[in-house]
């Protein structure tokens, strides 16, 4: 298992930051994972497979 941090989630989805923060709120992309102090991190394996149900319901 491999975490990403924000600026690599941002990189591999397009996302900008808000948006990111926006479609974790309604429940549209994975939840962050606190890492300790203010880092979190995201599953990489989950981003991914975000990103192939995005192109699924293309």
């Amino acid at each position: 298992m491999r975490f990403l941090k924000l600026k690599e989630v941002m990189e591999k989805t397009a996302l900008s930051r808000s948006a990111i923060y926006r479609k974790m709120n309604d429940g549209e992309f994975p939840q962050s994972v606190s890492l300790g102090g203010r880092a979190v991190a995201w599953v990489e394996s989950e981003v991914y497979e975000w990103m192939e149900k995005c192109l699924l319901g293309r």
